[in-house]
């Protein structure tokens, strides 16, 4: 009999991860390191609404740092024009990409497929045209400023570990959040949907509707990291918020692995760090990417962290249960859904 995993137990490894993490700015690392962390935390970020939509319902978007952009043009745009700071902006960039989500989802989500990737990569691209010719209002080519620094009781924080400590409280809570999601009712029946979604229609679950429904979730937290990189950068501009971020978004789900909690962190840190613990210029790290993503397609189909845990459990783990027969090594632990 296979040995039920408590949902709690899945949780603690991705905690025990970020508590050590947290730790980083006491050993005083220099300030280009704690920023790419600072970086890696706000993809981290919008990867955990990504691992929703992709790793629990299996759909697949290239267009996700076009929603990334929506959170933070929305902080910009509630500062310049409406005297808004930043912990007001938080919730308001989160609900307005939860909107934006819902607009590419409602017809994106009529088609499947590559089809449906097509569809997000053009609205990435439509996007970046809208804000390019937006004048004044959106700062065309050039961008906007966020003119105000982020306040704690009232007192301006500027110095980058604050920050860090911040964007990993963030990341801390999105765990938590996907976490829940994946160990309801309603993560229950996405996973239903992405198994076989002609079963689960049969079975009387408006497939449609889970699907905006997931589509919209992965949005709020996309409008979260938005929010935090556009305080974190204090200029945005529409080319961040293009085709290639979202490749590198998508990239970074994918080699971390969208079905587990540690997914996202190992992703968002290998993609961010790589480069620069190699010493790679931009189009070695393009060329470097792709590598990695070919590797882990053809060698860790479910990302590097279930690849490290399947190959801990077949080097050290029991290899028959109670009964004497060997175990399937194909079962999926209570950890990956």
């Amino acid at each position: 009999m296979k040995k039920s995993v408590s949902p709690l137990r899945s949780l603690l490894p991705a905690l025990i991860v970020l508590a050590l993490l947290a730790l980083v700015p006491l050993l005083s690392p220099s300030n280009r390191l704690l920023s790419l962390a600072i970086s890696a935390g706000i993809n981290i970020v919008a990867l955990y609404g990504l691992s929703v939509l992709f790793g629990q319902t299996g759909i697949l978007s290239m267009g996700h740092a076009a929603l990334v952009g929506v959170g933070a043009y929305a902080a910009a745009l509630l500062a310049r024009d409406f005297g808004v700071g930043f912990w007001v902006a938080l919730p308001f960039g989160g609900l307005f990409a939860a909107v934006a989500a819902a607009i590419i989802g409602i017809p994106s989500l009529r088609v499947s497929g590559h089809h449906f990737v097509i569809m997000t990569f053009a609205f990435g691209q439509l996007l970046t045209i809208i804000l390019t010719n937006g004048g004044d209002y959106t700062g065309a080519a050039t961008g906007l400023d966020l003119q105000f620094p982020v306040t704690l009781f009232g007192h301006p924080i500027d110095d980058l570990p604050f920050y860090y400590t911040l964007v990993f409280a963030m990341v801390t809570v999105s765990a938590i959040a996907s976490w829940a999601i994946i160990n309801s009712p309603y993560g229950r029946t996405l996973r239903a949907i992405r198994e076989n979604e002609k079963l689960a229609a049969s079975l009387g679950i408006n497939v449609g509707r889970h699907k905006i429904g997931a589509f919209i979730v992965s949005g709020v937290f996309a409008g979260v990291s938005g929010v935090l990189l556009g305080y974190f950068l204090r200029h945005i501009s529409p080319m961040q918020f293009a085709s290639f971020p979202s490749i590198y978004l998508a990239l970074m789900v994918m080699i971390g692995g969208a079905r587990l909690l540690l997914g996202p962190i190992a992703g968002g840190i290998l993609v961010s760090f790589l480069p620069e613990i190699m010493n790679l210029d931009p189009v070695e790290s393009r060329i470097l990417y792709g590598v990695c993503l070919i590797a882990v397609i053809l060698l860790l189909p479910n990302g590097v962290i279930a690849g490290l845990m399947a190959g801990w459990r077949a080097l050290f783990g029991p290899s028959r249960n109670g009964s004497g027969a060997p175990t399937a090594a194909g079962q999926t632990s209570g950890a990956e859904r």
